[in-house]
């Protein structure tokens, strides 16, 4: 008879972790949380200093009725649930459901799921750690708080089923404003310069960058610059005027973060944030290896720490030396954790077996699988390595009273790299070393190559970029970037098309929305200091409810502001001139899932709908018909002509009524600018008055 009992949130790991544990032991599953809010309600007694109502989760009574009768029978209960704030209240619910009594009940974590880790976590069982709790009840009911009041102002302004959220609301404001910037970006022009020398006793010719006087890196701007610099260097001699040798070390990358690894699995492997995350939780909760068995071959992978324990760190020392060579183990103290805030005790992720190399791991993993542990693996591997060498050779080359140079490095000693080089790494150099080269070769220019170029505006966010930014900005902890991204997504607030992230019709109203009624909320200032509140209610130095105490009166009062306001603003549905076919009523316009489009007023009798392509008041520069807003599948809008795809007219900036006064070509607006499209002609001028907002 089994006299202990083990509950797991997933029942992935039942089977692994019984097999570790031995016949006195039942492991059984809880499948993720069991309590929570109410969802036909906001759950929260705020009359009565905030107490959150909890109840079953639908379902899961069933479930409940048996651990109960299980833990009944068991001298003593260990919680094991995920090691963090999300896993340490569902151990306290489960406490709370399941009335366990305190002297019966212990709670245990680990952050691997292996058999010494597992053996451990028993050795060390704990009391519940409510401030763990806390900070993870203060998050629910905050993001309840948001999402139950701002939502419905959402369903009143614009239609039924739109959401708002704490995190999510930023998100898709960081987004809005990143594609504003995009928008009203203006070009400008500049130019490079090479120059091909030949050099004495080299087949290759030596191609060196236009750099400036000897004194100051100078710009080019424009073709008029150019020339002036091409006339002023005819006729000149050309001598290598000084030669520098140097080395440089490029260090070993951290081990992964969650946020880390969602942004490389991005890059290298092209996985969204949700892929990697949902790839690297069946790594974790065990994977069925020949010969072996059932086991978890990384570790937990919600984590903000860099720390490796000092076992792993040895083995991992010991592997390398190894496989490599000495000279490719890092010194002990050179990998420390740099990291600001970490989350609980965790480590960094990484596999929980060294030896267990990718490709003895292949035949057990699905392709996918296999590819992000292989990134875990390698990451991890490297991060324990020395850094690489490289011998670098800078060299100026004087011609008249201008300068150009040539920069070129070889790699010394690889290091690190022998196992790991990240996704973006710098693409070599195509100049060789020139080990011959000093201050009395012979140089004979060959010719030069004037390039014209223009600025680019920012880059839109990636799923990569935007986790980037999230972290940095203090927004959300690694559980929360999968999620927040998945949801403004599968609301079509964001569209992603080739793994760009743009703001849809949709998003850009309820984002503006939010910024005008409730400001503090899409504030990214005002959601990094709740982060680092509820981290102080973690670690003990606030209490929960004061900071509930404190948010609820700000937003209850906006939420009631923006409420008296809207009342004002009944959203009539628009008529058109557009007649329906069917029955010869006026169409109006709806908001969908997807935008805005065409229904007929008679339904249900009459359920005609069409495409609405407004139009801008613009004609086509190609064929004179008008210009309408389109999007595409995804929902990223464009402009484009109405007689498409007859005319086949397309924009991604709106088009203006004005003509370029240079070219005569048609302009596009630019923030408060207007900017002809030919960017050859590069003529820009304010937006007439009536144009501007």
């Amino acid at each position: 008879m089994a006299k202990y009992l083990v509950i797991v949130e997933s029942p992935a790991k039942v089977k692994t972790i019984k097999k570790f544990l031995g016949s006195n032991y039942e492991v059984a599953a809880s499948n993720g949380h069991v309590r929570d809010l109410p969802k036909s309600q906001l759950g929260i007694d705020v009359e009565h200093d905030f107490e959150p109502k909890y109840i079953t989760i639908r379902g899961k009574g069933e479930l409940l009725a048996g651990l109960r009768k299980s833990s009944k029978k068991a001298d003593k209960v260990y919680l094991a649930t995920d090691p963090d704030r999300e896993g340490e209240a569902i151990s306290w619910h489960l406490s709370k459901a399941l009335n366990l009594q305190d002297d019966k009940m212990r709670r245990i974590t680990f952050n691997e799921i292996t058999k010494t880790a597992v053996k451990a976590s028993i050795k060390e069982a704990r009391d519940i750690d409510m401030n763990l709790v806390d900070a993870q009840q203060t998050r629910r009911i905050l993001d309840r708080m948001v999402g139950y009041n701002i939502s419905p102002v959402l369903w009143a302004k614009v239609k039924r089923g739109l959401s708002a959220g704490r995190v999510q609301s930023v998100a898709l404001r960081i987004i809005g404003d990143r594609e504003e910037e995009i928008n009203a970006f203006i070009p400008e022009e500049y130019w490079s310069l090479e120059a091909s020398f030949k050099v004495k006793g080299e087949k290759k010719p030596l191609v060196a960058k236009f750099y400036g006087s000897e004194k100051k890196k100078m710009e080019i701007h424009s073709q008029e610059e150019l020339d002036k610099i091409l006339k002023a260097l005819e006729g000149a001699k050309y001598q290598v005027a000084e030669v520098k040798k140097g080395e440089r070390t490029k260090k070993a990358p951290l081990p992964f973060t969650t946020s880390t690894l969602q942004q490389e699995a991005s890059k290298a492997l092209n996985f969204s944030t949700q892929k990697t995350m949902r790839l690297a939780q069946q790594l974790y909760e065990g994977i069925d290896i020949k010969g072996n068995g059932t086991v978890g071959i990384i570790t937990y992978l919600r984590t903000d720490s860099t720390r490796i324990s000092e076992e792993a760190d040895q083995l991992a020392r010991e592997y390398i030396t190894e496989q490599y060579g000495e000279t490719y183990a890092a010194n002990k103290e050179e990998n420390g954790n740099k990291g600001k805030k970490i989350q609980d005790a965790h480590e960094a992720i990484r596999p929980t077996d060294i030896t267990r190399t990718p490709a003895a791991m292949k035949e057990s993993l699905s392709r996918d699988q296999f590819r992000l542990y292989q990134l875990i693996w390698k990451r991890f591997t490297a991060s324990r390595m020395q850094p690489a060498k490289y011998e670098t050779t800078s060299v100026k080359i004087k011609g008249g009273d201008y300068y150009f140079t040539v920069a070129a490095s070889k790699l010394k000693f690889d290091g690190f790299m022998a196992v790991y080089v990240q996704s973006d790494e710098e693409k070599p150099e195509n100049n060789l070393m020139m080990k011959s080269l000093d201050e009395n070769t012979e140089l004979s220019l060959e010719n030069f190559d004037g390039q014209q170029h223009f600025t680019q505006p920012p880059a839109h966010y990636t799923e990569a970029s935007l986790v980037k930014t999230l972290e940095e900005l203090g927004i959300g902890r690694p559980s929360t970037y999968a999620p927040t991204i998945t949801t403004i997504i599968a609301r079509r607030y964001v569209a992603k098309e080739n793994k760009n992230l743009y703001i849809t019709e949709l998003g850009e109203v309820v984002n503006n929305i939010m910024k005008q009624a409730f400001p503090s909320i899409v504030d990214v200032n005002f959601t990094a200091t709740f982060e680092e509140l509820l981290d102080k209610v973690e670690d003990g130095s606030v209490y929960w409810k004061t900071v509930i105490r404190n948010f609820y009166p700000d937003l209850d009062e906006a939420v009631k502001a923006a409420e008296q306001e809207l009342e004002q603003v009944k959203i009539e549905d628009e008529v058109t001139d557009v007649i329906c076919e069917e029955c010869g009523r006026n169409m109006v316009i709806k908001y969908g899932p997807h935008g805005r489009f065409l229904a007929c007023p008679g339904f249900p009798d009459c359920r005609n709908t069409k495409p609405y392509l407004e139009k801008i008041g613009v004609s086509c520069p190609k064929c004179g018909k008008d210009i309408v807003l389109k999007k595409t599948k995804k929902g990223r809008k464009y402009y484009g002509c109405e007689d498409n795809p007859e005319c086949d007219f397309m924009s991604w900036q709106k088009p203006s009524k004005e003509k370029c006064p240079n070219c005569g070509g048609y302009m596009l607006e630019k923030g408060n600018k207007l900017l002809c499209a030919d960017e050859h002609c590069g003529y820009v001028t304010e937006k007439p008055k009536e144009e501007k907002e």
